[in-house]
């Protein structure tokens, strides 16, 4: 079984403990990683800390072309990474609608050298006989990270590239459960890039704590739960960090009423489903008109029940299992509690038997406010659909969650479906599409959300600050 080390300033770190990687397409692990503690923060941060200096001082093609030269590392090893990704993960290499480890990788080379194209421009308020007044972008110093265990290599890439192009140098902490895929990049990311500019660290909640509270980290950037974000909110509020948080998201989609329920039901399907429902900006609540409640309702649960469930090796499958038993459970206690409260399960709605934390697509008909599947992100493969009676009820349920990350309208009336979601609470709201992000688009929520954003010119200049620059000519 093959042990992955921690990197910090360059070099592998080994602990007294280690962590065990489980599959969970068998329940059974199949690695081990370094098990680090606030020791290895500070290790890190003092790293972090020496080489920014040198690493800020570059010139901005050399750090463009450093990271350049990460986008083709990551393409070079990307039958590695896909492997591991779907070993920790348990997500398919292909997919539901190709959205498995082959699009996590090929995600995280696209997002790499969009991120390498961005710039930093400096803006000209005046310049004339009198003053010269300038802004410029400067980088902040050490930017910590935190990862989720859904998309462990993508989000990792989300974080660090903005921040090394920006000039920053990174402590990375992924999640424990799935740090191997994150381990490995670093580990080959090292032999490129200056010791000390990217260390990553493993551990549990202590090592977060350390890493939000620490004096030497300028900002923290975190993709996760709700509750966590609070917390790393408040650990980081004694040394005033910068923060960028994407948090939890319980995103709804409203169905008009001249859709074809037969067209429409696979993009909907896959808008849920894909990578199991553990994504943030998965469809998560669906509302549908009377008029074409049962027919669409009857196309989702063909489509569940005839999805193929398995190993994510397999090139077979198109969903894989829940990541962890806890989740698992999590979306089997919800799905009960919406079947106690009147709710018609109509597909899956039970663990799968044998070796794994396998649970069977869901569809959850009459489901309504007051079921936790719908108050509460299930954040697995169970979809609640409410039925509506009034336009104006179905946008006032669907901005009823704390949450507001993501959300979408679907119609053929196009201007109509565009009116609608304008109107909804929410930090991206699609029409006819649900859940796609690009790197040339802010992505971030709105209440309990989150705070910030990434991607694209908005997400890079969170890295940056600015610095006036004020020169009297006379």
């Amino acid at each position: 079984m093959q042990t992955f080390s921690m990197t910090i300033d360059g070099a592998p770190v080994q602990s007294g403990r280690l962590i065990e990687v489980f599959n969970p397409a068998t329940g059974r692990p199949f690695a081990m990683a370094a098990a680090g503690d606030s020791s290895h923060v500070d290790q890190a941060v003092a790293a972090a800390r020496a080489a920014f200096p040198a690493w800020s001082a570059l010139s901005d093609a050399d750090r463009k072309a450093h990271v350049m030269r990460l986008a083709e590392l990551l393409e070079a090893s990307m039958p590695e990474l896909m492997e591991l990704v779907t070993m920790e993960t348990g997500k398919p290499l292909g997919g539901l609608n190709n959205v498995g480890s082959g699009m996590e990788v090929g995600g995280a080379i696209a997002w790499t050298r969009g991120t390498a194209s961005l710039n930093t421009p400096v803006d000209v308020i005046q310049d004339d006989a009198a003053a010269c007044i300038e802004v410029h972008r400067r980088p902040l110093g050490v930017v910590g990270s935190i990862t989720p265990w859904n998309w462990p290599l993508m989000i990792c890439i989300w974080h660090i590239m903005p921040a090394l192009r920006a000039g920053n140098t990174v402590v990375l902490k992924p999640a424990s459960l799935t740090p191997v895929t994150t381990l490995r990049f670093v580990e080959l990311a090292n032999r490129l890039l200056p010791k000390g500019v990217l260390n990553v660290i493993t551990g549990d909640a202590e090592v977060g704590s350390a890493m939000s509270a620490h004096p030497g980290i300028a900002k923290m950037v975190f993709t996760g739960s709700t509750p966590t974000g609070r917390r790393i909110m408040g650990d980081a509020a004694a040394t005033l960090k910068r923060l960028t948080l994407e948090l939890g998201g319980n995103d709804a989609g409203i169905v008009l009423s001249d859709v074809d329920p037969v067209a429409i039901a696979p993009k909907l399907f896959g808008a849920a489903f894909h990578n199991n429902g553990q994504t943030c900006a998965c469809l998560k609540r669906l509302y549908v008109p009377d008029t074409l409640y049962e027919p669409l309702v009857a196309e989702l649960v063909s489509l569940a029940q005839s999805v193929v469930v398995g190993n994510g090796l397999d090139p077979a499958t198109q969903l894989g299992p829940v990541q962890n038993l806890a989740q698992r459970n999590i979306v089997h206690t919800l799905v009960e509690d919406a079947r106690r409260k009147g709710a018609r399960i109509l597909a899956g709605g039970a663990p799968l038997p044998g070796d794994g934390y396998f649970y069977m697509p869901t569809i959850i008909a009459d489901a309504r406010a007051g079921m936790r599947v719908v108050d509460e992100e299930q954040f697995g493969p169970a979809l609640p659909i409410i039925r509506y009676h009034d336009i104006e009820d179905a946008i006032a349920q669907a901005n009823a969650s704390e949450n507001g990350l993501g959300g979408s309208v679907w119609s053929r009336d196009i201007s109509l479906a565009t009116r609608i979601a304008q109107r909804l609470e929410c930090g991206t709201a699609w029409v006819n599409e649900h859940g796609a992000v690009r790197p040339d688009a802010p992505f971030g929520g709105v209440k309990q959300s989150g705070i910030g954003v990434e991607f694209g010119p908005y997400g890079f200049e969170e890295y940056l600050s600015l610095q006036t620059v004020m020169v009297m000519k006379r």
